[in-house]
């Protein structure tokens, strides 16, 4: 909205052309969604807190967690709503990138509201039935993936770039295109909202990789720095920049009231809408594994669970680790909550600087 007014102004007072610039734009968008998570959140935790939207803690956890039980839930709204205003506010709305990332954002955002809400009302740590969670998720995932796959505009779109290789592309075809977009939205999702487990852990490492993310849209959607670092130039994919930096902004707010002792939590209306995001986002600019790279705590949180859960099954009850997710595995193995959330940040940040050499170690 606001970027239409620029031009309009520009006309007459060429000063407001600056606003043209997908980097100002970032920017202030970033600021603007810190602003928005800095004001409304003491506003949204009380109002939580007074609607009694509290965290219903799992009894077969670790006992350092059970002082958690009733601390306000549902806390990633505020990213939601920040993220979605700032980017309607700074970003041009006739990009139709910027409508397929806020419509899968709300969309899980959604799906997440409603399995807090069960377990709020019901006093549930399940939820929403698993079952009914995929279905919904699955339903978003395959009209994104068929929407970018039927959509492309060539064939270096519908490709599988692979990092630090200069030539190295595996062409998918539409279907294997929406098979594999569905996997990276739908896997995402669901392993942010595996790693929202401690004070802090998700929210973080999904602002850095939100923020490397901005710098691989930006040179996506330019066609000279596209084609000087040897990437998928992806006309429309620049503006995603600004939906990432308003994520980065209210992502960075909301740390500021969830970090330990956390005075609210995301929540699966949070993590679910960031994951699917980061993954939307990812599948436009064709960086899925640079994706798994930078977002390796969250895989490694996916795949601890999976393993553990298969294991059990065919070892009759045996376990490969304490508990999983993993950061429960170290808990339980004598780190702090704290030194678990700084130690899974760490590593976030050496894994998002491996991601983008690939900018030009290729």
């Amino acid at each position: 909205m606001l970027l239409l007014l620029a031009q309009w102004l520009a006309q007459d007072v060429r000063a407001f052309n600056v606003f043209g610039y997908i980097t100002l734009r970032a920017v202030l968008a970033a600021m603007t969604a810190l602003i928005i998570s800095f004001l409304a959140g003491p506003s949204l935790i009380r109002w939580l807190a007074a609607k009694k939207i509290g965290q219903a803690v799992r009894q077969d956890g670790p006992q350092t967690h059970l002082v958690k039980s009733g601390t306000p839930t549902m806390g990633g709204a505020l990213i939601v709503v920040a993220v979605c205003f700032t980017t309607l506010l700074w970003s041009d709305l006739s990009n139709r990138y910027v409508w397929v990332v806020l419509i899968i954002t709300v969309g899980f955002a959604g799906i997440g509201w409603y399995d807090d809400w069960q377990k709020v009302v019901n006093r549930d740590p399940r939820g929403l039935a698993s079952r009914w969670k995929y279905f919904w998720q699955s339903a978003l995932g395959l009209l994104v993936a068929l929407y970018l796959g039927l959509s492309a505009s060539g064939p270096e779109q519908l490709q599988l770039i692979v990092p630090f290789f200069k030539t190295v592309a595996y062409p998918l075809g539409i279907i294997g295109f929406i098979v594999l977009s569905y996997l990276v939205v739908v896997g995402t999702s669901n392993a942010v909202n595996l790693t929202d487990g401690l004070d802090g852990l998700a929210i973080m490492p999904a602002v850095m990789i939100a923020a490397a993310l901005a710098i691989f849209a930006y040179v996506a959607g330019n066609s000279v720095y596209a084609r000087y670092l040897l990437l998928p130039y992806v006309p429309g994919a620049g503006e995603l920049a600004i939906f990432l930096g308003a994520m980065v902004g209210a992502g960075l707010g909301f740390l500021w009231f969830n970090a330990y002792p956390a005075e609210v939590f995301m929540g699966d209306v949070g993590a679910l809408a960031l994951g699917a995001a980061l993954g939307t986002v990812a599948i436009v600019v064709r960086q899925e594994i640079v994706l798994a790279i930078m977002g390796g705590v969250f895989v490694a949180e996916t795949l601890s669970v999976a393993a553990q859960v298969i294991y059990y099954k065919l070892s009759g009850g045996r376990r490969i680790f304490r508990m999983a997710p993993l950061h429960h595995h170290f808990e339980l193995g004598g780190w702090k909550e704290t030194q678990v959330v700084v130690r899974f940040w760490i590593i976030t940040i050496m894994l998002v600087l491996i991601g983008l050499s690939s900018l030009k170690l290729r």
